[in-house]
């Protein structure tokens, strides 16, 4: 009798093995139907722009207090942008929109 189920589960494993193993191969890659370019569309359609004053107030109190737009004139501002856009690593767009808040809250 264990010579019996003993074969019966072995025939069903290598039956649940066959059947994964074709199922794997013969699987279809949904997203290889959608080009490279078209998703790149979708990712940049849904991305929602922050504010000069959300981007002051997160990316300054990453390292430091948040100065007061108040604390500086326009051109310390633009001193200021410069050397904190090399060294907190923003892009062009970051710094422009906390440059342009600080600014024209001071």
């Amino acid at each position: 009798m264990k010579t019996l189920y003993r074969i019966l589960i072995g025939s069903l494993m290598i039956f649940a093995i066959s059947i994964s193993i074709i199922a794997c191969s013969t699987k279809k890659d949904v997203y290889t139907e959608v080009p490279d370019t078209e998703v790149a569309d979708m990712g940049e359609e849904f991305k929602i722009e922050k504010s000069g004053a959300q981007l002051w107030g997160e990316v300054c109190n990453r390292c430091h207090l948040a100065p007061s737009p108040a604390d500086y004139n326009d051109t310390d501002w633009e001193t200021i942008s410069l050397h904190m856009r090399v060294r907190a690593n923003l892009t062009e767009k970051e710094i422009t929109g906390i440059k342009g808040f600080l600014q024209s809250a001071n």
